[in-house]
């Protein structure tokens, strides 16, 4: 479960981050999270001058940004009707100029540095009549917003559209070679980043912050939590996102494939774009050198999956090779996103009274433009910089808009999935008894042992057991075995099968039993 992104990164497993001991007894800033959202903002903060930290669990771009299917476009399924739906015109116009300002800093910043971008057309489609309104109603707020959709009838896609609305000139790259330059120049304006520091708590007080970490503790005036759902439960933020996880296969494919960037509005969704070979020249064992097919979807709330997540991926990997034939895949694995109650991304202050601890999160699968939209925002926040133009975005992402504050009818949807599957998860390990027997290879399973949830999973031969009781809110995990991982179905946390954490808001491992 490698993205080919990941797989490609000519600069994995080399020594990119600073020594933990030598760190600054305080910094201007210090950004928890190494993904696009986390050091954009500390690019950003240390071309200001500041003083900055990164600090990063895992490695730079290891969790949702390593992972995404990196479509840099402003037509975003069906994103933008749906928050016409609930905003005004003026907040609808602020979203879409923030990610218009993401798109032009990040295709300055990749011409810049010689990262490579493709152009493409972006679609949205529909393949049954039933689905055609959501097209319109998307065209409609395109064009409202001064993006200049059409709707066509006609594409490359090797099977009947019903409708579909296209915005040209999109853009499309490997998000890695990006985020390796962005941290190359961050380190060029002093500031350093740790990768191997898990931070596990972080507090406000008069002077400044204190980010606990599992390695000691270090000192900023600003704290950034770049980490998807914020560790900290202060804020409630885990109470107004919810976690989908999806799943992307890259194919060698026999004919040319679709040059556009595709997404189904029908469900199960369907996202579809192109990569290019390894090497052009010789592009797969068959010979080609066709550009590679990436099929993402079968998307679902994190630890929710009806049935087997292997079967979502089998399911994807069937159905493209029906469409495309001879497809095969080369690479496959999943990414996880987090959708808030009201469409629109959250980004500012982890608290209305506090202008020290910042938060970014809920992009809803459209990360790459919104991420730096974030980063722009709260660089200057932090610094006290404003910029008019990019204060113009701020009605797009508040962290406190009263329209999600007092959503409740929103709300209460989402936090009663979150009960039920409380309930339903305690009531399945109070009646599954049987924690003797291992599970066969790769399967896992949540039984009783003495009076308590117990996760039991087999993984190359070796049988291993830890609580399945998750340490963020106590939900009961459930095995995905797609990546051999427990998932929490309340608010998304993840580890693996020994219990390691992997993402969400849990910040400390399954203990082993």
């Amino acid at each position: 479960m490698t993205s080919l992104w990941l797989a490609r990164d000519a600069e994995a497993g080399t020594h990119t981050s600073d020594e933990w001991t030598q760190r600054r007894e305080v910094y201007d800033t210090v950004v928890v999270g190494a993904g696009l959202t986390g050091v954009v903002t500390a690019l950003l903060l240390a071309r200001s001058g500041q003083r900055v930290a990164i600090l990063e669990a895992r490695d730079i771009g290891a969790v949702t940004t390593g992972n995404t299917t990196a479509k840099v476009s402003l037509l975003q399924g069906t994103a933008l009707s749906q928050i016409s739906r609930r905003h005004s015109r003026p907040v609808v116009q602020a979203y879409v100029d923030g990610n218009l300002g993401a798109q032009r800093w990040i295709a300055e910043f990749c011409k810049h540095n010689d990262v490579a971008t493709e152009t493409a057309d972006a679609y949205t489609y529909a393949v049954s009549g039933e689905s055609v309104g959501s097209v319109e109603a998307e065209h409609r707020s395109c064009r409202a917003a001064g993006l200049p959709t059409r709707t066509v009838t006609d594409t490359e896609l090797p099977y009947p559209v019903a409708s579909a609305v296209v915005l040209p000139n999109q853009i499309q790259f490997d998000p890695m070679p990006m985020l390796r330059a962005a941290v190359r120049e961050l380190r060029a304006n002093d500031g350093e980043v740790f990768t191997g520091i898990r931070a596990v708590s972080a507090s406000a007080d008069s002077g400044g912050c204190t980010v606990e970490t599992e390695s000691g503790s270090v000192r900023g005036a600003h704290v950034v939590l770049a980490t998807g759902m914020p560790i900290l439960d202060r804020g409630g933020f885990f109470a107004r996102l919810e976690p989908e996880r999806s799943y992307a296969c890259a194919f060698e494919v026999a004919e040319t494939p679709p040059s556009g960037m595709y997404l189904s509005v029908d469900s199960p969704t369907r996202s579809i774009r192109t990569a290019p070979a390894a090497n052009p020249r010789s592009a797969s064992s068959s010979g080609n050198d066709h550009p590679l097919l990436l099929v993402g979807g079968n998307g679902h709330v994190v630890g929710r999956h009806k049935g087997s997540t292997r079967a979502a991926v089998a399911d994807l990997i069937a159905w493209t090779q029906r469409h495309f034939p001879g497809a095969k895949p080369v690479a496959r694995w999943s990414a996880q996103d987090y959708s808030t109650l009201d469409s629109l991304p959250y980004v500012g202050p982890l608290l209305p009274t506090t202008d020290r601890l910042w938060v970014a999160t809920g992009y809803g699968k459209w990360g790459m433009t919104n991420a730096v939209t974030a980063a722009h925002l709260l660089s200057t926040r932090i610094t006290g910089e404003r910029d008019p133009e990019i204060e113009a975005w701020a009605p797009g992402y508040s962290a406190w808009s009263p329209s999600q504050l007092f959503d409740v009818p929103s709300a209460v949807k989402l936090n009663a999935g979150v009960g039920i599957n409380l309930a339903r998860g305690w009531w399945s390990a109070e009646t599954s008894s049987d924690s003797s027997t291992a599970p066969g290879e790769g399967e896992g399973r949540v039984a009783r042992d003495c009076g308590l949830p117990v996760g039991i999973s087999t993984i190359d031969g070796r049988t291993q057991r830890v609580s399945a009781v998750c340490p963020h809110l106590g939900g009961v995990l459930r095995w995905n075995d797609e990546e051999a991982s427990w998932d929490c179905p309340l608010h998304g946390s993840r580890f693996a099968a020994d219990g390691t954490r992997l993402e969400g808001p849990a910040t400390s491992d399954l203990n082993r039993r």
